[in-house]
């Protein structure tokens, strides 16, 4: 089976032809490709079929197996895949995904991509969206008690569940320590992905994630979405924001309640896996 290893702001994937190549078990697939010692190693794997009603259709799953309703570097890296090779013959195509379609748009510099544009849709507020467990009419700015600790997370739902905590700085070890234990609290029944987030100044914030099924990655595009938007909610920060994270730089732009996401995709490498 051939494949594309590729990247967005270092969060990795694993590309592949569903057309060309069936694959039985989805879930067991991603588990063996994405490990990083007995596969190649990725965050989850992209498979590229071909629906009736877009130009394409992106079948995520998360290394752990889980399915994924959206991926936001992924979707990226997923843009680049089929465009380069000819999968989709246009600069401005639709994705299908579990979390409906999505509306692509390549930009060119000497007929290569130098950045994709993907509307992200609206963002749901909803705590029954998200889930979140509450009877509050949205989840922001609320207490929780971690360990004796009181945080305050905001929680919403940009195709999958995002938490948002706020810090004065960027603590790497903070984040491993309580990024797993905010994704199980008992209030997502779903559990959550965990973004911790750094207010520059209203132009430029620095977000590191704790992401569902994969843990701490270098970027989470969703989850650099889903950040902009708590910001902008809470009047932090501009329509239009720069965001730092371990891996790259995203730039998004809200319109009302809508959240454009721009940034790169890379290509590390391809090859040929053998599927027992």
């Amino acid at each position: 089976m051939k494949f594309w290893k590729l990247h967005g702001a270092g969060n990795d994937f694993i590309a592949v032809d569903g057309e060309q190549y069936f694959i039985n078990d989805y879930s067991k697939f991603a588990k063996h490709v994405c490990h990083r010692h007995f596969g190649i190693g990725a965050d989850g794997i992209l498979v590229y079929k071909k629906p009736d009603d877009a130009d394409a259709q992106m079948v995520y799953y998360n290394s752990d197996g889980s399915i994924g309703a959206m991926c936001g570097n992924g979707i990226r890296c997923f843009s680049k895949f089929i465009y380069d090779n000819k999968l989709v013959d246009k600069t401005e195509f639709t994705v299908k995904t579990l979390d409906g379609i999505k509306y692509i748009k390549i930009e060119l510099k000497d007929n290569e991509i130098k950045s994709i544009k993907v509307d992200m849709g609206k963002v749901n507020f909803d705590p029954k969206a998200v889930p979140v467990i509450t009877n509050k009419d949205i989840f922001i700015n609320e207490k929780v008690d971690i360990n004796g600790m009181s945080i305050n997370i905001s929680s919403i739902l940009i195709g999958v569940p995002h938490t948002v905590v706020f810090v004065d700085k960027i603590d790497k070890e903070f984040i491993l320590n309580y990024g797993p234990k905010i994704e199980k609290l008992d209030i997502f029944p779903q559990k959550t992905n965990v973004n911790f987030v750094q207010v520059i100044d209203e132009d430029n914030i620095k977000v590191f994630t704790w992401e569902r099924g994969c843990g701490y990655t270098l970027a989470c595009g969703t989850g650099i979405c889903s950040s902009v938007a708590v910001c902008r909610y809470l009047g932090l920060v501009s329509q239009k924001v720069n965001v730092e994270s371990e891996g790259g730089k995203l730039f998004i732009e809200l319109t009302d309640d809508t959240v454009y996401m721009n940034g790169p995709a890379v290509k590390i490498c391809e090859g040929l896996l053998e599927v027992n």
